[in-house]
This record gives C-alpha cells, structure tokens and sequence, in this order.
C-alpha cells in the first residue's frame, strides 16, 4: 500500500542517528530501524489522539516485516514516514518508511516496514474494538 491510499494522512517524524546506533560495520544496526518504526508508530498515535484515548487503549505489535533496502550512516538525515493501511479484524497494519534525505533534498528509502497491530483495552490489556473516530483512521 502506498501513503496517498492511506484513509488518513501520512505523519513524518525527524530520526537523530545517535553514536549507539551505529554497529561493527559502521552503519545504523538493522534493530536500530525498527526501533524507529515503533517511535513513529507512538508519535503518529499520539498526534491524532487525545490523552482520555491514551489512557484507554494501548497498542501491541503482532508481526513486523521489514525490508532493508540501504544504509544509514552517522550525520545522515533521516525521516521516518508513516501511514495507516484498511484494517482486517483486529489486525490493523501500519505502513513505515525509513527514508533518507540528502543535502540537495532528494530523499531515498533506506527501509520499509509493515506493522500488524492490535488494539488492547488498558484497563484489562485484552483486544478490543475501537470507537468509530479511531477505527476510521484504518478504513474501518
């Protein structure tokens, strides 16, 4: 799926490329990427959402797949782009890329990745079904 077929609008969020990020190889570790689908995951939830529906739900991964496409190096400018896809069920997929941005502002996808999430109830961490004001943002 791609951003422009996404019910809602795509979210980008600026990565720093931290001195711990980088591996042996002298690249950003391959954790490192998906670490930052996740941080963009929460920022994206956070930004659409209010606190009383923070409180309320939570979110678990149930699969990711991520597909490495280049490398990241330390100083490089990264972003990290996110968009919902139609949920099915209690599986709702979030599409990310990890893209990198170079001085004449041409960018390149470093990674994709696809998020199966699951929405829990916070109060008995078990699966639940969304109100329709957040259910929409996946199709739904």
């Amino acid at each position: 799926m791609h951003a422009h077929e996404s019910p809602i609008p795509p979210f980008e969020l600026t990565i720093t490329i931290k001195a711990s990020d980088i591996d042996e190889l002298g690249h950003v570790n391959n954790v490192v990427y998906l670490s930052w689908v996740q941080d963009v995951a929460i920022a994206h939830w956070n930004f659409l959402t209010t606190a009383a529906q923070r409180e309320k739900y939570v979110w678990v991964a149930l699969r990711h797949e991520i597909d490495y496409k280049a490398e990241a190096v330390f100083g490089d400018a990264i972003m990290a782009r996110t968009w919902t896809g139609t949920a099915r069920g209690m599986r709702f997929p979030r599409h990310t890329e990890i893209i990198h941005i170079s001085e004449s502002g041409t960018t390149k996808v470093l990674a994709s990745a696809v998020t199966q999430w699951c929405p829990l109830d916070r109060g008995n961490s078990r699966p639940t079904r969304l109100p329709t004001e957040i259910a929409a943002f996946f199709g739904k």
